[in-house]
């Protein structure tokens, strides 16, 4: 029997079931900005720098924001369409991920 493609994903070689921590985090993170909004990104984004970095911030906040401001707009200007995209199939396949739950768990009642 063939595996469709939504379970392509969630099965190995062997076929047996392996976890995606990624998918997963992504999931919870976007039920947790769903329930109390934006700042949560934030949160994550502060955990993702390393102890070092934070001290730096914390130290010498106006630098920390001009070379953020440097980067963004760098960003913006190389790979503004490109991070868009990203950004907005990132949120496209979470949207139809969780609908396809909320369906298969409809069918299942």
């Amino acid at each position: 029997m063939l595996n469709t493609e939504a379970e392509d994903h969630e099965h190995s070689a062997g076929g047996d079931d392996f976890e995606n921590p990624l998918r997963e985090h992504a999931e919870t993170l976007g039920a947790s900005m769903a329930e109390k909004g934006p700042e949560v990104l934030f949160e994550e984004l502060e955990e993702l720098l390393p102890e070092s970095w934070r001290e730096h911030i914390k130290g010498y906040p106006i630098a920390a924001i001009l070379i953020g401001f440097g980067v963004g707009i760098f960003l913006g200007m190389k790979k503004g369409d490109e991070i868009i995209d990203a950004g907005s199939s990132m949120i496209g396949a979470v949207a139809m991920s969780n609908l396809a739950e909320v369906m298969e768990r409809l069918k299942g009642e």
